[in-house]
């Protein structure tokens, strides 16, 4: 059996960068207090079981830090309201928001001190999304352009000033296709591509890959919702498509009259993960 695993599988610079800064806090270990992540620092299990192990506890709001204690804000950001209920409770902040999420709280913050109505391209329930919710004066989501019509004919925005985001891990073709329709129906609009490029670029690979495999693996929490669009670009192109968060869940018999499998994982999915799964094949 031939295994191809996707070049781009696996983690990205975001993830990377807070893992890493997770992990070098608990090396370091704090002067006083305790040490947390705000919400688990990623959407994937095994990493967030091995910063427990490591003395890393979780939180899921500022109010459970006391003054003293360390936390650590996770890749997807947070609304600036918990930094400053943090910073009033006298915590220590390690900011590990991912970059580019930053940027977009950058954009919509100067767009909402403009006066402008933000606009977010997705999941209005991901923290990711609620994160960007929390530095808008008034905001707004959807993911179809369904969704997009009614909150425009219910607050009444076609002649409003209005700033389109996107959260950064949603599919990059339904994103231009949410552009260009959005486009149409407002007057007074400024767009701002804050799709990741690495989501970018691990989607079209699984396009790719997918369609010259007879069966895909895609690997990562299922609570991520990059890995969730993996998940669904394969299944367009690939009949059997099998989403895991372990090399555990891999029933070798289901591939048992496959020649060519192909394998890619979310941004949050680490090496050893993906190793673990391609073993299981030797």
């Amino acid at each position: 059996m031939n295994v191809l695993v996707a070049k781009t599988a696996g983690f990205c610079f975001g993830v990377n960068r807070a893992v890493c800064r997770a992990f070098e806090e608990a090396e370091r270990g704090v002067e006083t207090g305790q040490l947390y992540t705000l919400g688990p620092l990623i959407h994937n299990p095994s990493i967030v079981d091995a910063l427990r192990s490591r003395g890393v506890g979780m939180i899921a709001s500022p109010l459970e830090a006391r003054s003293g204690d360390t936390v650590i804000i996770r890749a997807h950001g947070v609304p600036a309201s918990c930094c400053e209920e943090l910073r009033q409770r006298g915590v220590r902040i390690v900011d590990a928001t991912c970059p580019y999420v930053a940027k977009i709280h950058r954009i919509v913050r100067a767009a909402s001190d403009a006066g402008k109505t933000v606009l977010i391209f997705g999941h209005r329930d991901h923290p990711e999304v609620l994160g960007i919710q929390g530095h808008c004066n008034r905001s707004f989501t959807f993911t179809t352009k369904e969704e997009l019509n009614e909150l425009t004919e219910r607050e009444n925005l076609v002649n409003s000033p209005v700033v389109l985001v996107s959260q950064t891990t949603m599919n990059a073709d339904q994103w231009q296709k949410s552009c260009e329709y959005a486009k149409n129906l407002y007057t007074k609009i400024d767009i701002s591509d804050t799709i990741c490029k690495a989501t970018d670029e691990r989607q079209q690979e699984a396009a790719e890959l997918s369609a010259r495999c007879e069966a895909m693996i895609v690997i990562g929490g299922r609570s991520s919702s990059n890995t969730r669009r993996l998940f669904e670009v394969c299944q367009i192109r690939c009949k059997r498509v099998f989403l895991i968060e372990s090399a555990d869940e891999l029933v070798l018999s289901d591939f048992s009259d496959c020649t060519t499998v192909g394998v890619t994982a979310g941004a949050s999915t680490p090496e050893y993960i993906i190793q673990a799964v391609c073993e299981k094949f030797s």
